[in-house]
């Protein structure tokens, strides 16, 4: 005999299967999920087979109108799950309006990404409005996620209206192409997915320790010396392309020159400007305390050398002209005082009653000005203000021209972060970073030599465990902030991918689908109208989406079997009792 509680359970089970098959008998799956669609009536008209696309001209724009159309026309997208839509005969939808409000404005941070798009019925024309292009870009993008069947027979829903404001600015991924290398093509199809899911920056970590693959004109020997051949290099003209195709494509290119640590390729050409360059990483009978990296890949740049700052201001004077993106990423994490320990002159400085930080203090005021003289905007990792060893005070940091990104301890350090004033980008690594959860790659590692594996519970990983699409969608940037001015200094975030054991092989099963949940996450949150997290109901439609992607030629990895997407609801968790003998 059912009791009231057994009853209310099972009652539970029959409301999520219920509405995990309305989330699935749509073909309508547009991600990441608009803010706002209505979508009333469930009725479909076919397009005309000379639809087209009426937009402005606009550089950018009527490259992006034109690939829209073709892929509208040539995805034949067949939905996984068959459902019946009214599908309305007497008329077809002939063309898609596109109407920019300012065609002017560049695709900086805090440009205007909005779109609405209208189907009305009874009509032959489709309408998409934006404030900028940048906007009507991702209009587009929805408008082709909304199509489905083969040519000729595409279909639309009619009387649909959507209206869909981003929740923040920043939306980024971050690429780290110096630990191993990745070409043009990588890159492009990088920025091609992320236009998909309506992310708009990609993140460029181009330098470290491993490798310096970026050619630049006025210091050429630090890519002939410090890439991994000539082959595994980005000249000028591959940057001028890529850039070109994240325009195209509305998505912001911002380059990464990590200093003054993580500078040891810096060291091949220039070897007096390089402290510990090409030493092993952690000596032997030394603690972790007295290392010289915090893993293989030992260098950092030497702030007493004057030689250093000639060669710094001409990356930066390269990098700036090479990348028109407003943001410039100078680095600053992980400075270690054993490697600048090993530098004569900087022992001499200490010894004489100079500090490490003062070290970093004189590095980040001769270089920062320059920095912002090439009217950029700087951005460091967080070490530089909040390191328990060495970082600058904060009147060496102008918030007017300096934002900060997070990558430890969480909300706690974004907290810190916006309550000292600064702007921040947020990459938590318990929550962002993709290369966690795939062990070490430290090699002689005798831990390994132990039954088990060795390695600890996070089997060699220092980030583990592995970053689930669900750890990251549910992960709040705001966390903890209560005060509405602090929320306001949460620019958006980035998801990372640091590649000591990624390359081209796993690039897209690393990356997706798990930054599209991220990309939901900061489009229209992770939450739904009643504020409760709504990361069940997104399953299904993150699962149609990926199959949508491979489509497309990204190589997203599974999140689940097939036969739970055909079979709503049965792959839930189940619902029990807390009493009940399972």
């Amino acid at each position: 005999m059912f009791t009231f509680p057994k009853l209310h359970l099972l009652l539970i089970f029959f409301i999520s299967l219920l509405s995990s098959f309305l989330s699935t008998a749509s073909p309508i799956n547009i991600w990441p999920k608009p803010r706002f669609l209505s979508w009333p009536q469930h009725k479909a008209i076919t397009l005309s087979p000379d639809f087209t696309i009426i937009s402005p001209q606009h550089q950018y724009l009527t490259a992006s109108v034109t690939r829209y159309h073709n892929l509208i026309h040539s995805e034949n997208y067949s939905p996984l799950i068959t459902s019946s839509i009214k599908l309305i005969k007497r008329y077809t939808l002939s063309k898609l309006v596109v109407t920019i409000t300012d065609l002017s404005l560049p695709l900086h941070h805090g440009v205007n990404e909005s779109y609405t798009l209208s189907i009305p019925f009874k009509s032959s024309s489709a309408h998409l409005s934006a404030h900028s292009v940048w906007g009507a870009m991702h209009g587009l993008e929805t408008f082709s996620q909304i199509t489905w069947g083969k040519a000729p027979e595409l279909c639309v829903p009619v009387g649909i209206y959507i209206q869909d404001p981003p929740l923040f600015g920043h939306r980024g991924v971050l690429l780290d192409t110096s630990r191993n290398y990745y070409g043009v093509e990588d890159i492009t199809r990088t920025i091609k997915a992320m236009s998909a899911n309506k992310l708009n920056v990609f993140h460029w970590h181009i330098t470290d320790s491993h490798s310096f693959p970026l050619v630049l004109p006025s210091e050429p020997s630090l890519a002939a010396k410090g890439s991994y051949g000539p082959d595994m290099v980005y000249t000028p003209e591959d940057v001028s392309m890529i850039v070109q195709f994240g325009l195209e494509h509305g998505v912001r290119v911002l380059p990464e020159i990590d200093t003054p640590g993580h500078t040891g390729s810096w060291g091949e050409a220039y070897p007096d400007i390089v402290t510990c360059a090409n030493m092993f990483w952690w000596p032997a009978g030394k603690s972790w305390d007295e290392r010289l990296a915090s893993e293989p890949g030992t260098g950092q740049l030497n702030p007493l050398n004057p030689k250093t700052y000639e060669v710094v201001k001409n990356v930066i004077q390269d990098v700036a002209k090479l990348f028109p993106e407003p943001f410039f990423h100078g680095g600053g994490d992980e400075v270690i005082p054993g490697c600048w320990k090993t530098d004569p002159a900087i022992t001499s400085f200490l010894s004489s009653g100079g500090t490490l930080s003062q070290l970093l203090e004189k590095y980040i005021n001769s270089t920062l000005p320059y920095i912002v003289s090439q009217n950029r905007t700087v951005v460091y990792w967080e070490d530089v203000l909040l390191d328990a060893q060495i970082k600058v005070e904060s009147s060496f940091l102008p918030k007017d021209h300096t934002i900060l990104q997070t990558w430890n301890n969480g909300p706690v350090n974004t907290k810190r972060i916006v309550a000292a004033g600064y702007r921040v980008i947020v990459s938590s690594s318990e929550y962002y970073y993709l290369d966690c959860g795939h062990g070490g790659f430290l090699g002689n590692d005798s831990q390994y030599d132990q039954q088990g594996g060795g390695g600890g519970s996070g089997g060699g990983s220092w980030c583990a465990p592995f970053k689930t699409w669900q750890t990251i969608y549910n992960y709040d940037i705001t966390d903890g902030l209560v005060d509405e001015e602090e929320r306001k200094l949460v620019l958006g975030g980035e998801v990372a991918l640091w590649s000591e054991q990624a390359d081209p092989t796993v690039l897209d099963s690393r990356l997706w689908p798990r930054a599209s949940a991220f990309a939901e996450s900061l489009w229209s949150g992770n939450r739904d109208e009643r504020g409760v997290k709504r990361c069940g109901e997104a399953l299904d439609r993150l699962h149609r989406w990926r199959y949508r992607m491979v489509k497309r030629g990204i190589g997203a990895e599974p999140i689940q079997p097939l036969w739970c997407l055909r079979n709503p609801g049965m792959c839930n968790a189940a619902v029990h009792s807390a009493s009940e003998d399972l």
